[in-house]
């Protein structure tokens, strides 16, 4: 039996997600090793709000990781099986790296809060755009964005996540955006959703905040992983620091393959892939990739625990 643990990324987060590991002393104190390292108070937050400061990019982003190492560490604690591998979805693959070994906790916090404020930065509020387009294959999305840049003259547009076959997140300047939902419209699309966020991540106008992330970078250890990870940009391994350094800079404006990170973990023998933290996101893209796979979502410490007797 071989297991993947999947970490989310922003999107999951809710008030009130980490109520249901309220029974594990390890969320909290993770929580508060967190604030003193960041000097904020993420616990009450995710507690009670508000959901605009919550879902605040700035906010969300060493929220998700915190909540995601918490989890990790109490299925650790628990005597929870190590996975045979690991990936996380955009910012959740900073949680990875973290469950890896590759970077500490407070180096990780220290990454994502810059990332989150250099990415809030790159591109001004009210230009840049994220829409999910569902009911195209990928080459259809790679169309529509090509012929939606021809009739934008100077804007951008690009696939940003290839969540599942048939749902793919584009990225790029608003207006664009807003044509290629009508294109898709007419070339068959299901449906097309603008997502609330501002900035327009995984496309090409984060490349000034990646040139930034690249100066953090060069700053930060990084140790080989101890347990494989596969990356967003490429779906591969990388074990040295400069590689590892090189991947989180063109992550940000890469697009995130997920589709073929999940089927690659079949293709390796895995066949229980966990999303470690709140949330189902991720458990719903597995089964939409490939049905075959056991996926399981870590939502709460009932579940936790009855996961870890799973696997043994």
């Amino acid at each position: 039996m071989k297991t993947a643990f999947v970490f989310p990324g922003q999107g999951s987060q809710s008030i009130g997600m980490m109520k249901g590991y309220a029974d594990l002393p390890l969320m909290r104190e993770t929580f508060s090793e967190a604030a003193d390292i960041l000097k904020q108070d993420l616990w009450t937050l995710v507690n009670e709000g508000p959901a605009e400061a919550l879902n605040s990019t700035i906010n969300t982003q060493p929220i998700m990781l915190t909540a995601g190492i918490a989890v990790y560490r109490a299925w650790e604690s628990l005597g929870g099986k190590k996975p045979d591998y690991l990936a996380g979805h955009s910012l959740g693959e900073y949680t990875a790296l973290v469950a890896s070994g590759a970077l500490t906790f407070s180096d990780a916090l220290r990454l994502v809060s810059y990332r989150a404020k250099i990415m809030q930065e790159c591109v001004p509020e009210g230009v840049g755009g994220m829409a999910a387009i569902v009911g195209l294959d990928d080459d259809e999305i790679r169309v529509v964005c090509a012929e939606t840049m021809r009739n934008c003259e100077g804007m951008l547009l690009e696939p940003a996540n290839f969540n599942s076959p048939g749902q793919v997140v584009i990225a790029g300047h608003k207006n664009a955006i807003q044509q290629a939902m009508e294109l898709s419209k007419a070339k068959g699309a299901k449906l097309t959703i603008l997502l609330p966020m501002s900035i327009p991540s995984h496309c090409s106008l984060m490349k000034p905040a990646a040139e930034q992330m690249r100066q953090l970078l060069e700053k930060i250890s990084f140790a080989s992983p101890t347990i494989p990870v596969l990356h967003n940009v490429d779906v591969q391994q990388h074990h040295d620091a400069a590689s590892l350094r090189e991947i989180l800079a063109k992550q940000l404006y890469s697009p995130v393959r997920w589709t073929e990170t999940v089927r690659t973990f079949a293709s390796t023998g895995v066949d229980h892939v966990i999303e470690c933290g709140p949330g189902k996101v991720l458990v719903g893209l597995t089964k939409r990739i490939d049905g075959k796979l056991k996926s399981l979502s870590l939502t709460d410490s009932n579940v936790l625990k009855q996961t870890i007797d799973l696997l043994k």
